[in-house]
């Protein structure tokens, strides 16, 4: 079984988000998403949530394309789960490309292109959602 693990916040699930999870999924036979906890996203990114951890968790755990939902509560933790869950491909969108290429001594490393016109950040500021600064 190809197992296949990919990280984010989740935050205001969007048609870019579902695009990310079946494409990862196509990479392999089971996909683990890793959601960052509301602790982790603003004390280390300074970004605040619209759901809490655990409504986003149930909203990712909702996708049919989701086999398994952890938390991130670390930037640190990514080579342990890859070597925990015995991942073998590593997927993160491509505004990230190069960033985890230090996880390529554990397992493959793919940059998808993103959905293009659509981001949580693009709909928060169209929303008028302040998630900046502490």
């Amino acid at each position: 079984m190809k197992k296949v693990i990919t990280y984010g916040t989740f935050d205001l699930l969007h048609a870019g988000h579902i695009n990310l999870l079946r494409r990862a999924k196509e990479l392999g036979d089971y996909l683990i998403v890793v959601i960052s906890t509301d602790e982790f996203n603003w004390n280390e990114k300074q970004k605040k949530c619209y759901f809490s951890y655990e409504e986003r968790k149930h909203l990712v755990e909702a996708v049919r394309y989701v086999d398994l939902v952890i938390p991130e509560e670390n930037w640190d933790q990514k080579i342990t789960d890859v070597q925990e869950f015995k991942v073998d491909t590593f997927v993160m969108g491509d505004d990230w490309e190069g960033k985890f290429d230090f996880l390529k001594d554990y397992c493959e490393v793919v940059y998808l292109p993103r959905t293009e016109g659509i981001s949580t950040t693009k709909i928060k500021k169209d929303l008028g959602i302040k998630t900046e600064s502490k």
